[in-house]
């Protein structure tokens, strides 16, 4: 179970890095904006990082 949330996390932080890297490319009204949708997607990813690690915990609790 350990390895399965390790994986996890792992998929999280290079899908958040990847995401950081391909922010700035694309069209000119897109790199004006940048800044708000890293911001968006931050929250997202703060979001749904916490949503995962609360079912995470309530699924140890209950099942295992």
């Amino acid at each position: 179970m350990s390895l399965a949330i390790i994986l996890v996390l792992i998929i999280i932080v290079i899908a958040f890095i990847f995401t950081l890297l391909i922010s700035g490319k694309g069209d000119d009204g897109y790199s004006k904006s940048t800044k708000r949708n890293v911001t968006n997607l931050s929250y997202i990813y703060l979001i749904v990082i916490t949503l995962s690690l609360i079912a995470v915990g309530i699924y140890i609790r209950l099942f295992a």
